[in-house]
């Protein structure tokens, strides 16, 4: 018997990390033999952003109409996850990225059942090590990070191979409503945002019961 969580995100949300640290942590506390798969779904937060991503301060500032403003948001991200044991390094960033390659790199990771690893990875790069994430080699030495072979990487990513898919993928999550990450799907229940490690335990719970019943 499998537990299917569906995971929908972009890799520059901050709250999609946390939100899969609070699920994680959520998931080892089950006392239960049960396999759990996670599934993970594409998102772009700024669709239209030019390939090579863009200076961070600058687009921040543009964004939220100051640089001192959004630096205020960064530091209220760290404050209100300061028990998660995430590092966030704001400033070690040098740009918001377009994502795309990186979606395409999980979507390729998961078809070799390394998709969790492969997003978890891309996620700290980001947020605690403040890596490119528009650049092919920086990813193909993340892929190498969780198993994948870094020349199969860095080739595919040199390719257009996986652009229609990941597309499809995004065009279904907007069918299915979902105009915000992270959005994660576990059962019947939709947990939108990131929530407490006790709020994805309830959820847990309780979808192993149905399970359970059916």
């Amino acid at each position: 018997m499998t537990l299917t969580i569906k995971i929908v995100s972009d890799f520059i949300c901050p709250w999609c990390l946390v939100a899969e640290t609070r699920l994680n942590r959520a998931i080892k506390q089950l006392d239960t033999n049960i396999d759990i798969k996670q599934i993970w779904y594409p998102y772009e937060l700024n669709p239209t952003m030019p390939e090579a991503g863009i200076e961070r301060k600058a687009y921040r500032t543009g964004k939220f109409g100051s640089w001192e403003y959004s630096q205020q948001l960064d530091a209220q991200t760290i404050q209100a996850t300061k028990n998660d044991g995430i590092n966030f390094r704001y400033d070690l960033m040098g740009k918001t990225p377009n994502t795309l390659k990186a979606h395409r790199l999980t979507w390729l990771a998961e078809s070799k059942n390394k998709a969790t690893e492969m997003a978890t990875r891309i996620f700290n790069a980001y947020f605690t090590e403040g890596k490119d994430l528009t650049d092919i080699e920086t990813l193909a030495k993340l892929a190498a990070d969780v198993g994948i072979d870094e020349r199969q990487a860095r080739d595919f990513l040199h390719t257009d191979v996986g652009v229609k898919e990941v597309r499809e993928l995004e065009k279904q999550a907007a069918k299915r409503g979902i105009r915000s990450v992270p959005t994660i799907q576990i059962g019947r229940e939709i947990i939108v945002g990131g929530r407490s490690v006790e709020v994805f335990m309830v959820a847990l719970q309780n979808t192993l019961r149905q399970m359970t019943k059916a």
